[in-house]
């Protein structure tokens, strides 16, 4: 209790010479704060301000115990009261200078932990209090407040209980709701838990907090205590400070007067804080997540260099992610719109969605398509689709356009938006380059056509036939041909030009016309063979070709002999008509690598029945991982090929060859089979 009070003269700004003015010094004690409560009550009771009992009890337990708390030392309170209103000032003896927190009058961007953590008198006095400051005298230092008394106010009332007024532990708990609460708690949890605690402090008799996270759900109940406030005068309103497109308010069943309103705003700023750390929170999960969403988006669409199949893949992707529905339209030579793919999330409205996307559907859609399409700009559109429409643009070209239908509870938030026109871009990319590929193979495919005869020639009692498969988009070097050579005598001939692409291709397409020119020319084999090598020497760009040329003549019995030159390429597979196999041939140099060439030829018999079987590396060299196909098993698959017309061997063995791997070959394939039908 104090040990001296007395009437002091010089008092702070606010208060008339007049005031009753009462001062003491209190102890560094828990029972200080006490004592100035009742020191400032007696005041207050005397001078008949008792309206203002609440507020100044709260702010005078605040100072006091901040002084106590914080500044560890004993203090000194004045309390001075006149017709206008109460004065009171609580100056600490510690050294240093006055703690000042960044609080303005409402201060909305204070930071309420850092409040709760450093002191929350400052604050309280902001809010309460009609003017605030600090004084500074001798060795002391402190702060004052003034309470006005307010118009209206009827006096004397009934003097509150000790239990009718906000206590500091009550106060403390309302300020740090909330302080040590892990971030990805609910936010419900704690909305409910401080609701209910700032109703016990105001006496209110409901009270609810609603937010709208701004996803087209709607405004949501986040907590509430009590009856639902009715909307009248007496009613707290307080929206959340919160960033677009949240939103959401704090309604109070409490009288706007006394500290009801001061403490709600608290408590509004307490739900903002957190609720902003939760929007924070969900969007940076969201963009993670969309981010690991567009990169396996693009993984996907890269993998496929097939048009139809990748537009066939964009709709599953999008659906149901971003959207209801997805549809994907492509523009033809006259700009016209044509529906490539479709899908839904819901299986039986697959159909309507067809028909509605379709050339012949509503024209209000088509209409909007034909419009994101020509403007190359996005487009919504309302009913029967609800939805909208990006366009398919690359590398400056506009390929269509991308239709999405919203969700029927949800609509598009600006992140999924900006996620649809991304995958968009890497759609129609992925589209562009699937066309690229697919020009890209024609024009190899016809180029490589150009290199292989047309057809072979039919013989009676003689059998040719080939197989050839090419592999990507790039021209190979592998070539066969089978050409007239004289009197019942044909040239056999299957090469292999070394690496891909349109170099390659010419060295090919140089090496089969030299060999056609000098078969007309009725040059012997051992000299095609030499002149061949000279121009590949001169001419060949450093490229090299392995050949296997044979003349196939037929005699009066039937039976076909065969004269085999094999320069640096594999052996051929000789197989009889009782099933043995064997490999002929007898190595050479291969052709344009060095100025002389050695090239040894092998006579062989095919008698009725006989096939003798011509390959590429393409062949052998099949891989399945680090496995491969290797001459030893072509000459087992060649076997129970025995008495099997040419044309039947030849597709045999290439099913063979490419089953035996699930992977797309990596060289291409060519097969001949020359086989004695007599």
């Amino acid at each position: 209790m104090p040990a001296e009070v007395g009437t002091r003269t010089s008092i702070p700004s606010g208060a008339s010479s007049g005031a009753l003015v009462r001062r003491t010094r209190l102890p560094n004690d828990r029972r200080t704060p006490a004592a100035a409560r009742a020191l400032v009550r007696s005041v207050l009771e005397e001078s008949g301000l008792i309206s203002l009992l609440n507020e100044a009890l709260l702010l005078t337990t605040e100072l006091s115990t901040n002084a106590v708390v914080h500044a560890n030392t004993e203090l000194e309170i004045e309390v001075a009261a006149d017709s206008g209103g109460l004065t009171v000032t609580v100056t600490d003896f510690a050294p240093g200078p006055v703690e000042q927190l960044a609080v303005g009058p409402r201060n909305e961007s204070a930071d309420i932990g850092e409040v709760a953590e450093r002191g929350r008198g400052l604050l309280l006095v902001d809010h309460f209090a009609s003017r605030w400051g600090t004084v500074h005298e001798g060795d002391g230092k402190g702060v004052w407040f003034r309470l006005d008394q307010r118009a209206g106010d009827i006096a004397p009332v009934r003097v509150p209980g000790p239990a009718e007024t906000p206590s500091l532990g009550a106060l403390t708990g309302l300020l740090r709701g909330g302080v040590d609460r892990p971030s990805d708690d609910g936010i419900g949890d704690l909305a409910a838990d401080l609701l209910s605690r700032l109703a016990h402090l105001t006496g209110a008799a409901g009270g609810v907090m609603r937010l709208d996270r701004g996803d087209g759900t709607g405004r949501q109940l986040l907590a509430r205590y009590g009856r639902a406030p009715r909307d009248n005068a007496d009613t707290i309103r307080i929206p959340f400070s919160l960033q677009r497109p949240y939103s959401g308010e704090l309604e109070l069943d409490a009288s706007p007067l006394g500290f009801a309103q001061a403490l709600a705003g608290i408590v509004a700023e307490r739900i903002s804080l957190h609720v902003e750390n939760d929007r924070l929170r969900r969007a940076d999960i969201r963009r993670q997540t969309w981010m690991t969403f567009l990169a396996e988006a693009s993984e996907l669409l890269a993998q496929s260099l097939d048009v139809n199949l990748t537009m066939a893949l964009i709709p599953q992707l999008v659906v149901p992610r971003l959207g209801q529905w997805c549809a994907v339209h492509t523009t033809d030579a006259w700009g016209r719109l044509q529906l490539a793919a479709a899908t839904h999330a819901e299986e039986a409205a697959l159909a309507q969605l067809h028909a509605t996307l379709a050339e012949d559907g509503p024209e209000s859609v088509l209409a909007r398509l034909e419009e994101t399409s020509r403007l190359g700009t996005q487009v919504m559109f309302g009913a029967p689709m609800e939805g909208y429409a990006v366009p398919l643009v690359a590398r400056g070209v506009r390929l269509g356009t991308l239709a999405v239908g919203r969700h029927p509870k949800h609509r598009h938030d600006p992140d999924e938006v900006a996620v649809l026109e991304d995958v968009a871009r890497r759609a129609a990319l992925a589209i562009d380059n699937a066309r690229i590929h697919d020009e890209r193979r024609a024009v190899a495919r016809t180029l490589q056509a150009s290199l292989l005869p047309p057809a072979l020639p039919h013989v009676d009692g003689i059998g040719f036939a080939a197989e050839y498969v090419p592999t990507g988009s790039e021209v190979g070097g592998d070539f066969y041909d089978v050409i007239p050579f004289g009197e019942d005598q044909w040239l056999v001939v299957v090469g292999d030009v070394s690496g891909k692409g349109v170099q390659a291709a010419t060295v090919t397409g140089l090496v089969r016309d030299v060999i056609r020119i000098l078969v007309d020319d009725g040059k012997a084999l051992s000299e095609i063979l030499w002149r061949v090598n000279r121009t590949l020497v001169q001419r060949g760009g450093g490229r090299y070709c392995t050949l296997a040329m044979a003349s196939v003549t037929r005699g009066g019995d039937g039976e076909l002999t065969v004269c085999l030159h094999l320069a640096g390429h594999d052996r051929a597979v000789l197989v009889r008509a009782d099933g043995r196999t064997s490999f002929v041939g007898e190595g050479g140099t291969a052709l344009g690598l060095l100025e002389t060439i050695t090239s040894p030829d092998v006579t062989i018999t095919l008698n009725p029945g006989d096939s003798l079987i011509f390959y590429t590396d393409g062949v052998t060299e099949r891989r399945r991982g680090r496995e491969l196909f290797g001459s030893g098993r072509l000459k087992e698959a060649a076997a129970p090929l025995a008495g099997y017309p040419a044309d039947v061997t030849a597709a045999r063995l290439r099913s063979t060859t490419i089953n035996f791997s699930v992977e797309e070959p990596r060289d291409d394939i060519a097969i001949l089979v020359l086989r004695n039908d007599a």
